[in-house]
């Protein structure tokens, strides 16, 4: 009898960007910390439970074996599950008082929570949130029970 895998852990998120030195400055303000594993041409910075990687967009693409091809919407988001609606209000007003362009601010939504979504100074789609429904420890952790 086979072991089952283990429960995946994201830990790590990297985004390509044009310009290292404009995210970190962005992601900063938002309250993620540089680290001492950041280098020249890659940044590695510490949030809650998460690590965010920064690295040249065409870096990225060419680690990947991928080609650098500007796109529009690419069908995903970055969320930030925040503690209630102030906190949401404050986390959106800090991403675009550091540059982000407002898209929806937060608002009560359909399924009963608050939230808004902004994009990065490279158009990363990133949600904040409050979820009623959503447990979180202090740590800002969720705490989501699984399946058996």
């Amino acid at each position: 009898m086979q072991n089952p895998p283990p429960i995946p852990a994201i830990s790590l998120v990297t985004l390509g960007v044009r310009d290292l030195d404009v995210s970190l400055a962005f992601y900063s303000a938002l309250g993620f910390r540089d680290t001492t594993a950041s280098q020249d041409s890659v940044k590695f910075l510490a949030g809650a439970n998460i690590v965010l990687g920064l690295f040249g967009r065409s870096d990225l693409a060419s680690d990947a074996h991928l080609e650098d091809v500007p796109t529009g919407f690419a069908a995903q988001s970055l969320a930030m599950n925040l503690p209630d609606e102030a906190a949401t209000d404050a986390m959106f007003a800090s991403a675009i008082s550091a540059g982000g362009t407002a898209l929806k601010r937060p608002q009560k939504v359909f399924w009963g929570g608050y939230s808004g979504y902004f994009a990065d100074p490279d158009g990363h789609l990133w949600e904040v949130a409050h979820n009623p429904f959503f447990a979180m420890d202090a740590d800002g952790v969720l705490q989501l029970e699984t399946r058996p």
